[in-house]
């Protein structure tokens, strides 16, 4: 599994329609491909940190805290334009069911990155 953190939606919106991933019906609205025969993309988006509510009542105690950046996930063959935006999460917020927990061995970051 790969990791991605991108500087926000609208880079990882526009990166991923160069890449014919992003589908626009009728109204320009605007869809992700998120899976194919050879890829499938988790969106996380925003991840939040920490935070603490009220078991009774559901109210905010400690507000969490927003990470920086606009996250998926990726398996199978991701586009090459992304690979700048390739990070080593050691504990991802979210899995593949079946898949590797762990970030890609380093010699497989290094290979993509250069």
């Amino acid at each position: 599994m790969y990791c991605y953190r991108f500087p926000d939606r609208d880079t990882f919106m526009s990166l991923a329609e160069a890449e014919g991933l992003v589908l626009v019906d009728e109204d320009g609205g605007k869809r992700l491909i998120t899976d194919g025969h050879n890829f499938c993309i988790d969106v996380l988006g925003t991840i939040f940190e920490g935070g603490e509510w009220d078991p009774d009542t559901g109210e905010v105690i400690a507000t969490p805290v927003a990470l920086d950046g606009y996250h998926c996930n990726a398996v199978g063959l991701a586009p090459e334009a992304w690979d700048e935006y390739l990070v080593v999460v050691n504990t991802p917020a979210r899995v593949f069911f079946g898949g590797p927990t762990q970030a890609p061995p380093t010699d497989v970051l290094e290979e993509i990155a250069a």
